[in-house]
C-alpha cells in the first residue's frame, strides 16, 4: 500500500464549507525557541517517565515502610499508568486554549509536588494519592510534548526534534531508574522521591525560561479527541501502538528470569544485559528520528520485524550470554524507535489535531503497558518465563502486518477533521 508524505500545510480540507464550530483557530506563527527549548521538553519527558518507573527500583523498601506486601506496593506503578491512560484525552481537552508553555509548567509543578508528597507519605493511601497525581502529570506532559517539540524548530527538523523530545523516555530507563535505585539504597527511598520532586521543579523552571510562548493552535473538546479514533490512519496507528507495546511489556517485564533460566546469565550479567538493552534503546530512538521522515509505514513495519525476530529468537538462539547480548541489543534498538515512529504516524494521520492524536497515543500506550504486564504474568505463572517470549514475538509480528497492510497516513481525501466539542 503506497504511503504519501503529509505535512500540516498539505492537510486535506472538507469538500464543503465547515460549520463555525469546526473552524480551526487562526494560524499561529512559528515562534523562536530552537534546540535548547527542545532539550527542555526532553527533560520534561525524562522527569515524567522516571517518576512513573521509580517504584520498580524501590518496591521492597516502600513495602517495608508502609507495612504492605511487594505485590501491593506494585500498585504504585499500576495506578500511575492507568491514571495516565484514562486522563490523557480529557486532560488534553481541558487544557483547551492554554498557552502550551504555561500548561507544561503547571503539569511539571504538579509532578514535583506529587513526588514530594510521595516522599513524605506517612501511610500507603497517601502514597497512592501521590501516584495518582503523577499519572495526571504524566498523561498531560506526554500528550503535549510531541506537538510542542515540532513547533520549536523548522519543519525539516520535525523528526529529529520529536526524537530528541522522546529521548527522555529512553534515558529514564537507562539513567533515571538506576540512579533512583542507587539513591534509594544509599539515602533511603524517601530521598529518591524528594530529589525527583526537586528535579521536576527545576525542569519546570527550564521550560519557563527556554520555551517561548506557544498559543494553542487548535482546541478539541473531548468528543473531538475521541472521534479521531475513527480516522483510518489514526486507528491503524493506535492498533500498531497497542500491539507493539503490549507485546514488548509482556516479554520485557519478565526478561530477567528468562535471561537467568534460558541464557544462564548471573545476576550481575543480567544487569549488564539490561544496560546493553538501554543503550540500544537510546540509539534506536535517534535512528528512528532520522529515518522516519522518509517513510513512517516502513519504519513501523521494520520495528515490528526487528522486535519479532529478537524476542522470538531469545529462547532459541539466546541459550548463552553471547547470543543473548546480540538479541537484547537488537531488542533495545527496535523498541527505542517505537515512541518517535508511532507518534509521527499519528501526527501525520491527524495533522490538524496533533495534540488530540497524542492524547489517544498516551491512553493506548499506557493501557498496553498494563495489559502486557498482566498477560505476561499469567503466561509466566502457567507456562514458564520462556513462553512469554512467544506471546511478545507474535504480537510484534501482528504489528508488522498491521503497519504494512492497514490504512496509513496519506493525502487521499477522507473524513474532515473532527469538530470541536
Amino acid at each position: 500500500m503506497a504511503e504519501h508524505s503529509l505535512t500540516p500545510t498539505a492537510a486535506p480540507r472538507p469538500p464543503f464549507p465547515p460549520s463555525s464550530s469546526s473552524l480551526p483557530s487562526a494560524p499561529v506563527a512559528r515562534p523562536p525557541g530552537g534546540w535548547p527549548a527542545v532539550l527542555a521538553v526532553a527533560a520534561a519527558t525524562f522527569a515524567v517517565v522516571t517518576s512513573e518507573m521509580l517504584p520498580v527500583a524501590l518496591l521492597s523498601p516502600i513495602g517495608g515502610a508502609m507495612d504492605v506486601t511487594e505485590g501491593t506496593a506494585g500498585l504504585t506503578l499500576t495506578v500511575t499508568g492507568l491514571v495516565a491512560a484514562v486522563s490523557a484525552p480529557p486532560l488534553t481537552s481541558a487544557l483547551g486554549r492554554w498557552d502550551r508553555r504555561r500548561a507544561l509548567c503547571v503539569l511539571l509543578v504538579l509532578l514535583g509536588a506529587a513526588n514530594l508528597l510521595a516522599a513524605w507519605a506517612p501511610v500507603f493511601a497517601v502514597m497512592v494519592a501521590a501516584r495518582v497525581l503523577v499519572g495526571l502529570a504524566m498523561g498531560g506532559v506526554w500528550s503535549l510534548a510531541a506537538g510542542v517539540a515540532v513547533r520549536l524548530v523548522p519543519r525539516a527538523s520535525a523528526g529529529p526534534a520529536t526524537a530528541t523530545a522522546f529521548s527522555g523516555v529512553a534515558l529514564a530507563s537507562v539513567l533515571g531508574v538506576p540512579a533512583g535505585a542507587f539513591l534509594g539504597g544509599s539515602a533511603g527511598w524517601r530521598a529518591a522521591f524528594a530529589v525527583l520532586g526537586g528535579l521536576a521543579l527545576l525542569v519546570a523552571a527550564a521550560v519557563a525560561l527556554l520555551v517561548p510562548p506557544l498559543p494553542a493552535e487548535r482546541a478539541l473538546g473531548l468528543g473531538g479527541v475521541l472521534r479521531l479514533a475513527a480516522v483510518p490512519g489514526v486507528r491503524t496507528g493506535l492498533i500498531v501502538v497497542a500491539l507493539l507495546v503490549t507485546g514488548h511489556f509482556a516479554a520485557y517485564t519478565y526478561v530477567s528470569p528468562v535471561l537467568e533460566e534460558v541464557s544462564g546469565a548471573s545476576a550481575g550479567q543480567v544487569g549488564v544485559l539490561l544496560l546493553v538493552y538501554g543503550a540500544g534503546g537510546i540509539v534506536g530512538n535517534f535512528v528512528a528520528g532520522a529515518v522516519v521522515g522518509r517513510g513512517v509505514r516502513a519504519s513501523a513495519a521494520g520495528i515490528g520485524a526487528a522486535l519479532a525476530v529478537s524476542v522470538l529468537a531469545l529462547p532459541v538462539v539466546g541459550r548463552g550470554v553471547p547470543g543473548a547480548v546480540v538479541l537484547v541489543a537488537l531488542w533495545g534498538l527496535a523498541y527505542g524507535g517505537v515512541s518517535v515512529t508511532t507518534q509521527t504516524w499519528l501526527t501525520r494521520a491527524a495533522p490538524d489535531a496533533t495534540e488530540g492524536a497524542s492524547a489517544l497515543f498516551v491512553a493506548v500506550f499506557n493501557a498496553a503497558i498494563a495489559l502486557g504486564a498482566l498477560a505476561g504474568g499469567r503466561i509466566v505463572d502457567g507456562l514458564g518465563p520462556a513462553a512469554v517470549m512467544w506471546l511478545g514475538g507474535v504480537l510484534a509480528a501482528a504489528a508488522l502486518l498491521a503497519a504494512a497492510l492497514l490504512p496509513g497516513p496519506s493525502t487521499v481525501p477522507g473524513p474532515p477533521a473532527p469538530p470541536r466539542g
